[in-house]
């Protein structure tokens, strides 16, 4: 079968190399793909935007399946275009993408449906925002309402960063019409965890929890990034936390999306955060977490693209989906210096052949021949073993065996993961 995989980073490279075991895969292209997944697949230089290309695109080369993975693509009606000219796809469609595309409606929808997460007010006009801002007690988050590419979300220490923060995205537009409204909401206290969940809107099943390292530097120190390296499964995450997620939180929110007509169907991914009072949503996304999907997938045992498949045809409950219970799984990120502000690009990339098959290639491109850095995240470098500090050791032996110049990597993934299981 012809395959269709819709995005250009680590997580679709993660996918790709996944659906790839799968016998009746005989052809996956990658639209725009990036020039490390062109090693496993053949890129096509359409963006993930471009939705009337990609339906052309589709069409005339005859693809049996499609995945969106992307948040854009995904909140434009990607999947709604191409299930309309009859190709099945896995993804939510543009109703059921809303639950990422507007921070504002997914809060409403938690506070409908009973569903656990910080206290919060939405504003759409500026002076208002910054008036409620005077007597709360800081810190204080603040959300930009919409897509923001990970980065619409600030924790403001101090009144002033509070204001500056809102002024920033209401009046300055440094996130574009994804500012028009901003959440306001309490700033959170414990543990986070990621866990990502194939569902049809029938069934739910969560994936192995994990992980993320958002900040740039070692210590959770610097800047937000879109994500720095990854652990899975989560340590904090205990079997009685995942039973009271599954009650109060998953099973909540599918049906809340059914009940609102936006039945969704995909990959939910829960941001959760396990405050003193219970765990409790931050946020959701309507797709594969990034880079999430490159210690969750290289833990699952079972066929990605059956189980995909089956999320399509509202038959999850049919297939088993089984992940690896005594592994564990370490991704490091590799960055560009600078990420994530300015950084510079062309500079060649050489990966060994001996651990090619563990590395998801995110921001690089083709040039002369020569694979050469193009993004600030530029590959992700996962390992999978019997104990997670047996994958920490084993994924930074990896880095250590790739070159590109002015690279950088969080010396720490993983760290805060190993205390905890000591605790």
């Amino acid at each position: 079968m012809n395959v269709l995989v819709i995005g250009s980073g680590g997580r679709e490279h993660a996918v790709i190399k996944s659906i790839k075991k799968n016998p009746a895969v005989e052809t996956i292209y990658c639209l725009p793909g990036n020039g490390g997944i062109a090693a496993d697949a053949t890129c096509v230089d359409i963006g993930a935007k471009d939705i009337d290309g990609i339906v052309k695109f589709a069409s005339e080369n005859k693809i049996d399946y499609a995945i969106v993975t992307p948040d854009d693509p995904l909140v434009l009606g990607c999947v709604d275009a191409l299930s309309a000219v009859g190709i099945p796809c896995f993804g939510p469609d543009k109703k059921a993408a809303i639950i990422e595309g507007s921070k504002a409606f997914s809060k409403d929808l938690m506070k409908k449906y009973g569903i656990p997460t910080a206290a919060y007010e939405i504003f759409d006009d500026m002076d208002k925002a910054i008036a409620y801002l005077q007597d709360k007690d800081m810190p204080i988050v603040i959300k930009a309402d919409g897509l923001a590419l990970g980065k619409g979300v600030i924790i403001a220490e101090t009144l002033t960063e509070a204001e500056e923060a809102v002024r920033s995205m209401m009046a300055d537009k440094v996130f574009g019409a994804s500012g028009d409204h901003v959440v306001i909401e309490e700033f959170l206290t414990g543990p986070e965890v990621s866990v990502l969940a194939f569902t049809d809107g029938k069934t739910l099943v969560p994936m192995v929890s994990s992980m993320d390292h958002k900040r740039a530097h070692d210590n959770d120190e610097g800047l937000n990034t879109g994500g720095m390296g990854t652990i899975a499964p989560n340590p904090y995450y205990t079997a009685d936390i995942a039973k009271v997620c599954m009650e109060t939180i998953f099973l909540p929110t599918m049906n809340a999306m059914n009940a609102e007509g936006r039945t969704f169907k995909g990959c939910l991914y829960f941001g959760l955060m396990l405050t003193p009072k219970g765990p409790k949503v931050i946020e959701y996304n309507c797709r594969f977490g990034d880079p999430e999907t490159q210690v969750v997938l290289p833990l699952l045992e079972s066929d990605l693209l059956t189980v995909m498949q089956a999320v399509t045809s509202e038959t999850l409950a049919d297939v088993e989906v089984k992940f690896a219970s005594d592994k564990s799984a370490c991704c490091v990120v590799m960055a560009s210096a600078g990420y994530p502000q300015s950084y510079e690009k062309g500079y060649e990339i050489t990966i060994p052949a001996a651990v090619a098959d563990s590395v998801y290639v995110a921001g690089a491109a083709l040039k002369e021949g020569k694979l050469v850095n193009s993004g600030g995240r530029v590959l992700g470098v996962t390992a999978v073993a019997d104990t997670l500090r047996n994958a920490v050791t084993a994924a930074y032996e990896k880095v250590d065996t790739i070159h590109f110049d002015n690279a950088f990597c969080r010396r720490d993934i993983g760290q805060r993961a190993l205390k905890a299981l000591q605790e």
